[in-house]
């Protein structure tokens, strides 16, 4: 039976134990209610641990000091933890958190959610998020949901019964709003190249920031526009708005924007209300290399820490330094290379550190993310390298030509000794 408090009667050790392992909602669906009591209760439940795949709030810095805090990666807030060592790690792809949590890897006795008021039949949509949640639900032994009165009510794969809610939380306020990034010249650089692969017709898989959103404003003369992707931000609905992005030509979802994460601002929210045009699904189908397999021309824009001479993607960590995440970038750039008239590109600037240190790189810093088999585009400021089908040693010369020109001469002379021994 579902027990309904207001938040300021939430007391959280009617429901966790000493021991428990929580998994909450993930960007702008964190249920920012129930963290801010579970950080002013924890000293009284006893050691709790959570994994929090990403955060915008805030709120995880005080969190962190009574509560084991781990992630799939250092995105948002969450890299504030890292660098003060208080972050787990849990290397895996964003559509492996749901079958780990099914499994039990990823422990979730508890599962706090945020999630639309009900409807007319007492269901509850997931709000801003369908990514891993059902997984969650299913898994854990306790069920908290944060009904929050600002959450639209969003078409999704799967519906939460209120029945299924051990304890509801009443709340009227804002969800973490993750606003659209300054874009500087840079960016603008990177998405005039990367925007010249982006046909008419062409489906998109794109993320959040500066170059993903100065990318989606080149396009406001593109027809049929479709999107498949792992989240969705405000640039996708002035696309819509516009009448670019149509899923007129998408053979499976026909007229839908899919997407697994809404992360964006109010008006994003505003705009899913209600609103079959956005399809929320699971990483199940999000991340799905059949799903992606039916999808021609495409094309998916990730970014990357750095990549080095033969191709090799590191997203992830530079040096004792947790950047990043694997998140959803093999998944989607596997499918992109391999779509009919589809691409794969990774964006990112040449350099780092106010210029210092050059992105292209003779080897990696950090962990292989995505292998060089795999990659087809990478793209900087100053050009793209087309990489698929290309022997290391051609790799190596059109890597080198797209680097800042600060760090050219280092890197062709390592491309030439790639030429030289052939790999």
């Amino acid at each position: 039976m579902t027990a309904t408090v207001d938040a300021a009667a939430l007391e959280l050790r009617r429901f966790l134990r000493a021991g428990d392992r929580i998994v909450w909602g993930q960007a702008c669906a964190e249920p920012t209610t129930l963290i801010e009591a579970l950080i002013a209760q924890a000293g009284d439940i006893g050691h709790i641990s959570a994994f929090a795949a990403t955060s915008f709030s805030g709120l995880l810095d005080r969190a962190a000091e009574k509560i084991d805090i781990s992630s799939m990666g250092a995105i948002g807030a969450l890299r504030t933890l890292a660098a003060a060592h208080k972050l787990g790690i849990v290397p895996c792809h964003v559509s492996q958190v749901g079958p780990m949590i099914e499994l039990g890897l990823i422990g979730c006795d508890v599962a706090f959610l945020q999630v639309s008021p009900p409807d007319r039949h007492g269901r509850h949509s997931f709000g801003l998020a369908g990514d891993f949640v059902q997984s969650m639900v299913a898994k854990a032994r306790v069920v908290i949901a944060e009904v929050n009165e600002l959450v639209p009510y969003t078409h999704g794969d799967a519906v939460l019964p209120t029945d299924r809610i051990d304890c509801a939380v009443a709340v009227a306020r804002m969800p973490v709003e993750v606003r659209p990034a300054q874009i500087g010249d840079t960016d603008h650089a990177i998405a005039r190249i990367v925007a010249a692969y982006i046909e008419d017709g062409a489906i998109l898989q794109i993320g959040f920031g500066a170059v993903p959103d100065a990318i989606l404003r080149l396009l406001r003369d593109r027809r049929h526009l479709g999107v498949h992707s792992g989240m969705i931000g405000d640039g996708v609905v002035d696309l819509v708005e516009a009448g670019v992005v149509t899923n007129a030509l998408k053979p499976i979802d026909t007229g839908v924007s899919i997407t697994g994460t809404l992360i964006g601002s109010r008006r994003l929210f505003s705009f899913a209300h209600d609103n079959p045009q956005i399809g929320m699904r699971a990483t199940r189908y999000t991340h799905n290399a059949a799903i992606l397999a039916q999808l021609p021309k495409l094309v998916t824009i990730n970014s990357a820490v750095e990549v080095d001479l033969s191709g090799q993607v590191n997203a992830e960590q530079s040096g004792s330094h947790y950047l990043g995440g694997t998140g959803g970038q093999v998944d989607f750039v596997r499918a992109g290379a391999r779509a009919a008239a589809g691409r794969a590109i990774i964006a990112l600037p040449a350099t780092a550190q106010g210029g210092k240190v050059s992105r292209i790189t003779a080897s990696l810093a950090g962990p292989v993310t995505t292998p060089r088999s795999d990659v087809d585009v990478i793209v900087t400021e100053f050009g793209a390298a087309e990489l698929k089908g290309q022997t290391l040693s051609e790799r190596a010369r059109r890597l080198a030509a797209i680097a800042h020109p600060a760090f050219r001469e280092e890197l062709e002379r390592a491309a030439r000794g790639i030429r030289q021994r052939g790999f």
